[in-house]
C-alpha cells in the first residue's frame, strides 16, 4: 500500500496565515491524476486574496491532463548540484526518484516565490515517516535554548479546538510547541496513530524559534 493517494493544494496569504485548503489531487488510475478546487474554501480564499493556478483558471472545472507533471514544475531539478542534501533532508526514498506524485507530497512542493503546500494525506502504513512543519509557533514564543534537534516530541488531540476539530498539538515535556498542520493531522485520527512518533528534524532561530521542522514515523 503506497503512503498515500491523495495530495491537499494549500494556500496562505503569508507566514503566520490561516491556511486555506483550496484544491485537491487524486490518483484516477494507474499513474493518471485529477485535480479540483475545493469549492467551499476556494470562495474564501478567493476573498482573503488568491488567485487560481495559472494552469487550471477555472475553479468550476476538474482537470485530467499533466495535472502531475504540471505541478512537479515546481519540484527541485535533478540536476542542482545541491540535490543529494535536499534528498536527505526530505529522506526521500531513492526508489522513488521518478515517482513526481511521491515527491510533490513528500516534500510538499515548497517554493520561495509564492505561498502553496502540498499537503499529502498520509496512510498508517508499515514504515511510514514523513516530515512537516508545525504550526501557530507565531501564537507561542519558544527559545532556542527550549527545543533541540533530535528531541522527542509527544502529541495531544485537541477536539474542543474551535477553529479545527481535527486539531493536534505537539509538545516536548509540558511545553506545547505547536500544531500539526492541517491535512498532515488527518494521520493522527486513523488507526494505530498511537505508534506514531515524533521527533525534532531541524530548526530556524532568530532570538526565537521561528520555524520546526518534525519527523513523523511509525
Amino acid at each position: 500500500m503506497r503512503e498515500f493517494d491523495t495530495i491537499y493544494l494549500s494556500w496562505r496569504q503569508g507566514q503566520g496565515s490561516r491556511r486555506y485548503i483550496v484544491g485537491v489531487i487524486k490518483e484516477a488510475a494507474e499513474k493518471k491524476y485529477a485535480f479540483r478546487y475545493v469549492k467551499e474554501e476556494v470562495e474564501k480564499a478567493i476573498a482573503a486574496g488568491f488567485s487560481p493556478y495559472t494552469e487550471f483558471p477555472d475553479v468550476h472545472q476538474e482537470y485530467h491532463s499533466n495535472v502531475v507533471d504540471i505541478f512537479a514544475q515546481r519540484l527541485i531539478k535533478s540536476v542542482r548540484p545541491d540535490i543529494q542534501s535536499f534528498y536527505e533532508f526530505w529522506e526521500v526514498d531513492r526508489d522513488k526518484l521518478e515517482d513526481k506524485f511521491y515527491l510533490l507530497g513528500h516534500t510538499q512542493g515548497l517554493m520561495p516565490t509564492d505561498n502553496f503546500e502540498f499537503l499529502a494525506d498520509y496512510k498508517p502504513v508499515t514504515g511510514l515517516h514523513f516530515l512537516t512543519d508545525l504550526a501557530g509557533l507565531s501564537q507561542v514564543p519558544i527559545k532556542p535554548e527550549e527545543v533541540s534537534q533530535g528531541d522527542k516530541l509527544s502529541f495531544e488531540l485537541e477536539p474542543d479546538n474551535e477553529y479545527d476539530k481535527e486539531a493536534v498539538f505537539v509538545k516536548k515535556g509540558e511545553k506545547k510547541l505547536g500544531y500539526i498542520k492541517k491535512i498532515h493531522c488527518k494521520i493522527f485520527h486513523k488507526p494505530d496513530a498511537e505508534k506514531l512518533q515524533l521527533e525534532v528534524k531541524a530548526l530556524e532561530k532568530n532570538g526565537v524559534v521561528k520555524r520546526i521542522f518534525v519527523k513523523v514515523f511509525m
